[in-house]
């Protein structure tokens, strides 16, 4: 069973997602917060295995409680929540150790599919998101009080190199797997190897990384 938990300041949309995640018979809803400071504390209790974030919110902010999250729980999976109004807001999320991205209006089986897909370590983002992150990061060229990703990278074999470009496209494991007609497992070995070899914590980073290297 995956355990989720829901943070947002508006009480319909809570309810609308504890309605989606309680309608799948392998997610359960531990528990939902209104604010980012509750957030952090019930993360602390309750130790879900995903977070769904709002980013805007009264008090703690979605920014800051996924930072103070990430701090006291590095393996914690954040997933942000985002409207097309956010955009200045994602790559500081990003930076506070955000595990995926999702638009608001996702369709629900999308928002299902990419719960399961953080609860397995596989971080979910909308590929609409991923290109917002990529023009925020080419603008802010990286804030300084964050590392970036070195952006020569040796030592990669020929196909950690074609799944590189394949997660800088935006495809999930699956998606690349069917691509280059290898197994998931393989994909996935991949990925960690070439988030070990560029220092990326996740997917997303690396994602932004080949972005960026081709502009």
């Amino acid at each position: 069973m995956i355990r989720v938990l829901l943070i947002d300041d508006q009480h319909l949309v809570r309810m609308g997602l504890r309605m989606l995640c309680e309608s799948a018979p392998d997610l359960e809803v531990a528990g939902e917060a209104p604010d980012g400071r509750e957030a952090v504390r019930m993360v602390e209790e309750l130790s879900p295995d995903v977070i769904l974030m709002d980013l805007r919110m009264p008090g703690v902010d979605g920014i800051t409680a996924t930072r103070r999250i990430m701090a006291a729980q590095p393996a914690s999976r954040v997933v942000v929540l985002t409207t097309f109004d956010d955009d200045d807001h994602l790559y500081p999320a990003l930076a506070a150790g955000a595990f995926g991205f999702l638009v608001k209006d996702s369709p629900p089986e999308e928002l299902l599919r990419s719960i399961r897909m953080a609860a397995d370590g596989d971080s979910p983002y909308s590929r609409d998101v991923l290109g917002r992150i990529v023009d925020q990061a080419v603008r802010a060229r990286v804030p300084r009080a964050e590392p970036a990703p070195a952006p020569v990278i040796a030592g990669l074999t020929g196909r950690e190199e074609e799944v590189l470009a394949l997660v800088g496209e935006g495809l999930s494991n699956i998606e690349i797997a069917e691509r280059l007609h290898v197994g998931v497992t393989t994909v996935k070995t991949h990925v960690a190897s070439l988030m070990r070899k560029t220092g990326c914590p996740n997917r997303i980073r690396l994602a932004v990384l080949v972005s960026t290297r081709a502009r």
